[in-house]
């Protein structure tokens, strides 16, 4: 199994196939598998690279470093470890990671597509959302994560992908939570006009978590930027329709 050792932890990652290089990040309490459905397509004629974050699936879940900063700064040493450029494709809280690599290191990144991402909560009516779901996280870490889900999910997702997905997050480490309480603040928009890397936001049409005004508000403080929308999609559209997932991102990447 591929590991990198960055920052003194262990970051299990995978690698596969050959032609511009995708860096594909997970969102919170996910791991790399989430992105399994798009990768016999891409990996035909991309390199295509799925990377465990700190805290999550088959990486290590070391108590420092559960940050915005701290991540960012594993995708950076990942990237030149690797020796690659690549289009950064983040779900969700990826899709900060990847917003906050390409405003930091842009000669790291070709492209960054954020996938029902990035969130700035303090100004969408979800503060206190996220404030409670991090108390609610210790008082019954199994029931939240249960109860929350679901609702991650449009019409098109299985119960049983609702399940595989619950089941992902209650395998993660718990000193990532400690993200939720950084994302109470976290708006990037006045930082995008600075953005030097190309940017498309590609989001669900019926996501409840992040929902489309976000994306396009972002858009709107970005140059040359654009959104891209998927039909009938929730929060986690390349679980949900990986085809119509995986022909945005061929489009967007061409």
């Amino acid at each position: 199994m591929p590991y990198a050792t960055v920052n003194d932890t262990r970051l299990y990652y995978e690698d596969a196939g050959t032609g511009p290089a995708l860096l594909l990040l997970h969102g919170w309490g996910a791991s790399g598998r989430v992105w399994q459905s798009s990768l016999p397509d891409l990996v035909r004629d991309h390199r295509v690279i799925t990377l465990d974050w700190r805290g999550c699936g088959r990486s290590d879940r070391p108590l420092d470093g559960n940050t915005i900063a701290g991540v960012t700064a594993d995708l950076v040493a990942v990237i030149e470890t690797l020796g690659i450029t690549p289009t950064v494709v983040g779900s969700s809280l990826g899709g900060v990671f990847a917003t906050e690599l390409a405003l930091a290191r842009p000669e790291l990144v070709e492209h960054v597509v954020a996938v029902d991402s990035p969130g700035y909560w303090p100004s969408t009516g979800m503060l206190e959302t996220v404030r409670e779901l991090r108390e609610k996280l210790v008082d019954d870490r199994f029931g939240t994560v249960a109860g929350w889900v679901p609702g991650w999910f449009g019409p098109k997702a299985s119960p049983g992908l609702i399940d595989w997905t619950v089941r992902q997050l209650l395998d993660s480490g718990v000193y990532i939570d400690a993200l939720f309480t950084e994302i109470t603040t976290y708006d990037p928009r006045p930082r995008l006009k600075d953005l030097k890397v190309p940017i498309t936001y590609l989001h669900g049409e019926v996501d409840t978590q992040i929902p489309l005004e976000v994306p396009r508000a972002c858009a709107a403080e970005t140059p040359g930027a654009r959104v891209h929308v998927l039909a009938g999609c929730g929060h986690i559209p390349h679980q949900e329709d990986p085809r119509a997932f995986t022909a945005a991102l061929r489009a967007i990447t061409a």
